[in-house]
């Protein structure tokens, strides 16, 4: 009876996020469309689930992007109130991104504020009924920390699993990849390459390029300036890339910023090299004084290709 019950609330769900399509519901309605074309469910949708930083902004989820191609989500970092995000995006008529149907997810580097919505994605999904494992993609150290956080979560699992709620045994396992660089990733939707980018002491963060029927798609993840992004994207038809502003700074914070990050200025030149049909930003950095339309600013003025600044719940 539980089990029908789920089912029964998912296709319910499902029910009402196609009237919301039919009705002429979307998602981040201030999002630009790439060269104007329609944001549809037959065609590739990148969906920005969070734009935030480690600071505790309750506007902006922490980083998270859903490529959509042929009904399936493929998530690129899973940042705090991923799956909170997801489900907002669900009841805006994107279908891929009900929990339980999320299953791949790609991450871009260790860093706290990209991983930890991991343990959301793992459980939450499964509470809500997800039977398959979980696959995820990412740098060397991610099967360690997938194991600790099962171990820390194993009295919820027994209880879950051998008490009255009766869930299943196989939602809740992580299937991990420990990625190089080069494809890592191809489905009947999507072709997946890694390459390594520049993140201060980190000893290994990606960046990733999406290949799909309609459209290719780079993102950055966190990176310093580096020549690897522009030659991944190559004139693809988005590329989203985190960015600072120096004007936000005092030299102190400046001495890690410019080894882990890029500024507007050098955006703006890997940007005209990588000739992206659209840049966006995303994972923007910014202090007290400095707000997402200054970034923006700040790019335009040694950028004059098409930009805009990502927020959370946009489509492209």
């Amino acid at each position: 009876m539980k089990s029908l019950l789920h089912a029964i609330s998912i296709l319910h769900r499902m029910v009402l996020s196609v009237f919301a399509v039919l009705l002429g519901s979307s998602v981040g309605t201030n999002a630009q469309v790439l060269d104007s074309r329609p944001s549809s469910a037959s065609g590739t949708q990148v969906v920005i689930l969070g734009t935030g930083t480690p600071q505790a902004d309750p506007e902006n989820s922490g980083p998270a992007v859903a490529i959509v191609a042929g009904g399936t989500a493929y998530l690129v970092d899973c940042g705090p109130g991923v799956v909170r995000r997801a489900v907002a995006a669900e009841r805006k008529g994107i279908v891929a991104l009900t929990p339980p149907n999320i299953h791949v997810v790609f991450i871009t580097h260790l860093h706290s504020d990209h991983t930890l919505g991991y343990p959301d994605l793992i459980f939450s999904p499964w509470v809500l009924g997800r039977a398959e494992p979980l696959n995820v993609y990412g740098p060397h150290g991610l099967q360690s920390m997938t194991d600790s956080i099962e171990k820390a979560w194993e009295k919820d699992i027994d209880v879950r699993t051998n008490g009255l709620e009766q869930a299943n045994r196989t939602g809740y396992k992580v299937l991990v990849h420990e990625i190089e660089r080069g494809i890592i990733y191809k489905d009947k939707n999507v072709t997946v390459t890694s390459f390594l980018v520049k993140h201060g002491s980190w000893e290994e963060a990606f960046g990733y390029r999406f290949e799909t029927a309609d459209r290719t798609i780079v993102l950055s993840g966190d990176s310093a300036p580096t020549d690897a992004i522009a030659k991944a994207c190559n004139r693809c038809d988005i590329l989203l890339h985190e960015m600072y502003s120096e004007a936000a700074y005092s030299p102190p914070a400046l001495k890690y910023f410019r080894s882990f990050h890029t500024s507007s200025v050098e955006l703006a030149k890997e940007a005209t090299e990588a000739k992206s049909g659209l840049l966006v930003l995303y994972h923007q950095m910014y202090g007290a004084d400095v707000t997402y339309d200054q970034l923006l600013r700040e790019v335009k003025q040694h950028y004059s290709g098409n930009v805009v600044s990502a927020h959370d719940l946009d489509v492209y």
